[in-house]
């Protein structure tokens, strides 16, 4: 889902829903715990008269989410943390 929104401005929320082929009440749980985290922004509108929902990531988020890449880098070049099981009797 953050990856979705890192790639945006701002995402529909069914665009969201569909891409990461989850259900509304799942997708709302984890929308809620992301922006009471901080991480993402939650707007509600209209598009004529059908209410609508924009989900975008905040400051916040999109550095949490940079961070959080950046280690899986590392982690892919062998750069991180050591999964040897050397001197663990292995």
């Amino acid at each position: 889902m953050v990856a979705l929104l890192a790639a945006a401005d701002r995402v529909d929320f069914s665009f969201v829903r569909d891409h990461v082929e989850v259900s509304d009440s799942v997708l709302s749980k984890q929308m809620s715990a992301l922006e009471q985290a901080g991480y993402i922004k939650v707007k509600k509108g209209f598009v004529g008269k059908r209410p609508r929902t924009w989900l975008s990531l905040t400051g916040e988020g999109r550095r949490v989410f940079n961070r959080h890449l950046a280690a899986l880098r590392e982690i892919a070049q062998g750069n991180g943390i050591s999964l040897s099981l050397q001197g663990r009797g292995a």
